[in-house]
């Protein structure tokens, strides 16, 4: 009947098939979400850590307030066995034996049993596999009691699983190991109730090592849909999907599964896991170097704190890829600091050219103040000598004013006349205004002789007579340096006809050594440029 009660829960689960394959549709942002669950609970795991070891502090009290001959002490060091299985493995085998040797002395036979059946169950884990074999191979367990039973093909299933996963490099050693519990996990579903959660795990499992993925992933994941996130069934439900998954190609869902199954281990308080160590394997193959290196530093850590020497000898094989993977780190992080040193060396190089650049651009700013504060005094000195040429012509026009008045109130405008006539004040009025302009233009220009001299040729240089500042030549080009061009304004000036200024221009002309841009070179002496 029972087994007939399976077979209807298959089809069922068969027909069902396509429905939970859609549940195993995972993307990206579905793995990136459940790493960060992982990557959170990492940071809890001191909480569930301490959580179980409070329920093993209280289970020893009261183990401790009970007389030693209490048969009511046995349920209790079973529960504590449990407590530490996959917690502290020492501890576990010693509470086993502990109970088994009790319920001897008490006449508790069953319970005895029971005790070293789940003994045999965790041996292996100590790295005690031979002794576990050979205690359970003596053991008749057609003779057992049906409950007893169920108990021993547990032990066995999970005994010589762990024997095969020593010779996973020998592959028929490890071959021999994994047949024998796979024949036992046979029997074992054969004989759990049907529909229980132990059933659908050992069935789903027990599809999946018998080369039958998709009935093992409809039933797991339909188990997974039933239970708590946080059990050892849903670690190991969640663990075998990631397998199907990875057989299969199907990257994003193996790590979704993997990173489940460690959420599991993590919140249950195992430390005898082994999807954190697979997990990190897998995420260095995706070059999640930090990742990689946390889930295998706390995988290693929880196998030596459970004194589990099957998952230390396990983690170990990892060792060569976590120094590879620290190699690929040093060097990663050794090119990172030449780029670093390189890109601070160029941008010292810049910043010096950029302060080069600033000291010559503020020493040129400087000569340009410089410049512009002589340029300031010139020009104060210039508007000093025109305020003083302009009150002495107007002085002048005053006395000249005054002496034609005099003159004609007196009947002498023949005098006047003659005085007019003569040039002589017009000469002596000329004369003081060239003294003036000389003196104001060269203070203006105060080389203006030599760089007149620069542009003529060396036998038709300027010669000045004694106590001249300018002559005729030179005040002519000084009213061209000033900008007035125009030969009538400086005829006007220095009352000369026009046509003897042009007559001045173009000899002037002839002895520059470059006549056509004379004038052109005449208008840059002094400029800022």
């Amino acid at each position: 009947m029972k087994k007939c009660v399976a077979i209807l829960l298959l089809s069922i689960l068969s027909v069902s098939g396509l429905r939970l394959g859609a549940a195993l549709d995972v993307n990206a942002p579905d793995v990136e979400s459940e790493l960060e669950r992982v990557d959170n609970e990492l940071v809890r795991r001191h909480i569930y850590l301490k959580r179980r070891s409070s329920m093993i502090d209280s289970l020893n009290r009261l183990i401790v307030e009970l007389p030693r001959r209490d048969v009511r002490r046995l349920d209790l060091i079973m529960q504590l066995g449990d407590c530490y299985t996959g917690y502290l493995t020492d501890s576990a085998i010693v509470n086993y034996e502990r109970g088994e040797m009790l319920s001897n002395r008490l006449g508790e036979r069953d319970m005895a049993m029971n005790f070293r059946l789940k003994r045999i169950a965790v041996l292996p884990v100590a790295g005690l596999g031979a002794m576990a074999v050979e205690m359970f191979e003596s053991i008749p367990i057609d003779s057992l009691n049906p409950e007893l039973r169920l108990v021993a093909l547990e032990s066995g299933r999970q005994m010589y699983s762990y024997q095969a996963s020593f010779f996973v490099n020998y592959r028929d050693e490890y071959d021999s190991w994994l047949d024998k519990s796979i024949e036992i996990q046979r029997q074992l579903v054969d004989e759990l109730p049907a529909g229980s959660e132990k059933f659908l795990l050992n069935q789903g499992e027990y599809f999946f090592l018998t080369g039958k993925p998709s009935e093992a992933r409809a039933v797991l994941l339909d188990l997974l849909d039933s239970i708590p996130g946080n059990t050892n069934i849903a670690a190991r439900a969640s663990h075998i999907i990631s397998r199907i998954s990875k057989n299969r190609g199907d990257t994003d869902s193996h790590l979704f599964y993997l990173a489940k199954s460690a959420v599991a281990d993590i919140q249950s308080a195992t430390r005898e896991m082994v999807s954190l160590q697979e997990l990190g394997i897998a995420l260095y193959d995706r070059e999640e170097i930090g990742r990689f290196y946390d889930y295998l530093s706390v995988a290693l850590a929880y196998a030596v704190e459970c004194n589990a020497s099957m998952r230390m000898l396990q983690t170990s094989e990892a060792l060569p890829v976590i120094a590879a993977a620290y190699r690929d780190s040093l060097t990663l992080s050794r090119r990172r600091l030449y780029f670093a040193i390189v890109a601070m060396s160029l941008l010292l190089v810049a910043v010096i050219a950029i302060l080069v650049k600033l000291r010559k651009e503020m020493s040129h700013m400087e000569k340009l103040q410089m410049v512009l504060a002589n340029a300031n005094r010139v020009k104060e000195m210039y508007m000093s000598q025109f305020l003083n040429l302009c009150t002495i012509y107007m002085n002048k026009l005053n006395q000249f004013c005054k002496i034609a008045e005099r003159k004609i109130s007196t009947g002498h405008a023949d005098d006047l006349y003659k005085m007019t006539k003569s040039g002589r004040f017009v000469e002596e009025q000329s004369q003081e205004f060239y003294d003036t302009f000389d003196r104001a233009f060269l203070h203006i220009y105060p080389t203006f002789v030599a760089d007149v001299n620069s542009l003529l040729k060396p036998d038709e240089i300027i010669v000045l007579k004694d106590g001249e500042l300018l002559n005729t030549d030179l005040r002519i080009l000084a009213f061209m340096r000033l900008g007035v061009e125009e030969s009538i304004r400086i005829a006007q000036v220095l009352n000369y006809s026009v046509h003897t200024i042009y007559a001045y221009r173009n000899r002037l002309k002839n002895r520059a050594i470059d006549r056509e841009n004379f004038e052109s070179d005449i208008m840059k002496i002094g400029s800022l440029g």
